[in-house]
Parts: structure tokens; C-alpha cells; sequence
């Protein structure tokens, strides 16, 4: 880990705080509990990674930090505070300032962020203007800039080009330089490298390195990946059915979990020094959110279960 990332994290100051948050869907099934009491804080600096299986309350809990949430979606309880301010009680007009400023995100599928009719210079420069309010002249150029720090190539000619003409990776550089390009407090990455092959992948974190480095922002990642988790993060919120069950720093968690869920996850990843003939796997299913049991709610699934546990 690089040792400038390493000590911001550790003595920035603390940039998110999120306490007890909730997030309830109403839906006619009933109240979904997609979030359930979440709480961590991200420093200067700093990356936490948020991982679990999907449906577990990932991007539900990044939805909610930005106040986007989908139909018949609330936050019931709990406070988001970004730099000592309350997100939650802002009035809507306050949070559309901060997002894309002080809060920004990259999300998993850049082919569903980019608008397909407009070239990436009118995507990428809409942006510059509406953040910087430069002249034409001004704000073309910041755009290359932006692009050429992102390691797009020929970045001038890029401007001209349409999201179908440029790769998945491309895709994914031109996406990221929009949601840093204001130099935001924090950056909520929602498994932005899934649709990159590894060579990629590869580049882009080392990018999202670089770049915090220089900017000292806060990062919210996002992923199902322990490898990309390993390699990105300074520490790890691990989620399951609406809940963290545990976080730590990184060797904390990899050498030495706490809870059965989190080992369950660290033993589905395969090991090149091992021939097995059979991957291991966590049997059964998540509980529903609309429908939870009593006690702990990876019970139904662990192997360690206890009668204790299900009360």
C-alpha cells in the first residue's frame, strides 16, 4: 500500500460519518429494510471498501449518502454527515449543490452513465461549465486535461467522439474523470471496474490511487471483489442482509476474521497455490428484506449456528 494513501487515511480528518442509517422501501410486498442501522466513517485519503453479496444493501447505502433514492425508497433514521453537516436534514435544493461537488460517483455500467447522443466533449464539458463557469475556450481545455489525466489517449480527438465508439475501459476513464474532475470530498465507486478485463482493472485502480493521492479524497468503494478490496483499500465494511457485521483495517480482517460470514466469503476465493476440485461456496440464499428472522440473519446459512444465534 502506498505509504502517502496509508497515512492520510489513518490522521486526515474525517471527511463521512454515517451513524445508525436506515433506509426503508415501501413496496406492496411490505417494508423492505434494505439498510438497518449502518454506520462507518471514511478519513482524507481514505478508502474504505463495502463489500457483500449483491442485494446485501451496497449501492442501496451509496444511494442514500447522495439522497437518490428509487420510488417509494426513505430514509427513516440515522444521520450522514459529510464535513460535520447533516445530509439527511439538508432541504433538497442544498443537496443538489453538493452532488457532483462534494460528492461524487462512478458508477458499475458506464454505458448506462454516458447519454448515447451526446459526444463525450458535450458530456464532459457540460460538466466542467456547470461546476467551474469558464468560458468555451477555457472549459475545452480543462476537459482535455481532465481526459489526459484519466490516460485516455489523443484526448483532443476523444472530445469529438460518441460513448459507442470508445472501449468498455475508455468508457469507464471518461466516466471517472466526470465524477473527479470538481476534485469532490468524496468518491463512491459502485463496482467500477466489473465490466473491465483484469489487465484494466489493473489500471484503473492504480489510477483511483494516483489521484487520491493527489487530492486527498475520501473513497466509498464499492465491490464484491476481495482481491480489488486487498489492493484498493486501507480498510473494509463487510454487509449482509441490510447490515455490517464487521469492519477493520485490511490485514485485520483478511488474517483474522470475526464473524462467520466474513470467513464464508474469504473461503469462496480460490488460491493458485491449491488444486481443488470443487470451489467452495455459501449454501442457501440471503433472508429476504421484507421478511427478516429474529436473531442473527446469516443463521440460516452458517455453519457455526447456535440455538442462541436464532434468538
Amino acid at each position: 500500500m502506498d505509504e502517502a494513501v496509508e497515512t492520510m487515511g489513518r490522521d486526515g480528518n474525517v471527511v463521512l460519518e454515517v451513524q445508525e442509517l436506515q433506509t426503508h422501501l415501501f413496496t406492496k410486498w411490505g417494508v423492505t429494510r434494505a439498510v438497518d442501522g449502518v454506520s462507518f466513517s471514511i478519513r482524507e485519503g481514505e478508502t474504505l471498501g463495502l463489500v457483500g453479496e449483491s442485494g446485501s444493501g451496497k449501492s442501496m447505502t451509496a444511494l442514500s449518502l447522495l439522497r437518490l433514492l428509487p420510488e417509494g425508497g426513505r430514509i427513516v433514521g440515522g444521520r450522514v454527515l459529510l464535513d460535520g453537516e447533516d445530509v439527511v436534514q439538508m432541504p433538497e435544493a442544498d443537496v443538489r449543490q453538493i452532488r457532483g461537488r462534494k460528492i461524487s460517483m462512478i458508477l458499475q455500467d458506464p454505458q448506462t452513465a454516458l447519454n448515447p447522443v451526446f459526444t463525450i466533449g458535450n458530456q464532459l464539458m457540460e460538466s466542467v461549465a456547470e461546476r467551474a463557469g469558464r468560458g468555451r475556450q477555457s472549459v475545452r481545455a480543462r476537459a482535455v486535461e481532465v481526459l489526459r489525466k484519466m490516460g485516455v489517449a489523443a484526448p483532443e480527438r476523444r472530445l469529438s467522439d460518441f460513448p459507442h465508439q470508445l472501449s468498455g475501459g475508455m468508457k469507464q476513464r471518461v466516466v471517472g474523470g466526470i465524477a473527479i474532475e470538481s476534485q469532490p470530498r468524496l468518491l463512491i465507486a459502485d463496482e467500477p471496474t466489473t465490466s473491465l478485463d483484469v489487465t484494466v482493472q489493473a489500471q484503473y485502480l492504480k489510477l483511483l490511487k494516483e489521484i487520491q493521492r493527489e487530492t486527498g479524497t475520501a473513497i466509498l468503494f464499492i465491490t464484491h471483489d476481495l482481491g480489488v478490496v486487498a489492493r484498493m483499500c486501507d480498510r473494509v465494511a463487510v454487509m449482509y442482509a441490510g447490515r455490517i457485521v464487521e469492519q477493520g483495517g485490511i490485514d485485520e480482517i483478511f488474517d483474522n476474521p470475526s464473524h462467520p460470514y466474513t470467513r464464508a466469503l474469504l473461503d469462496s476465493i480460490p488460491r493458485m497455490e491449491e488444486r481443488v476440485e470443487r470451489l467452495t461456496t455459501i449454501e442457501g440464499q440471503p433472508p429476504a428484506l421484507f421478511a427478516l428472522p429474529q436473531g442473527c440473519r446469516f443463521a440460516a446459512r452458517c455453519p457455526h449456528v447456535h440455538d442462541r444465534c436464532e434468538e
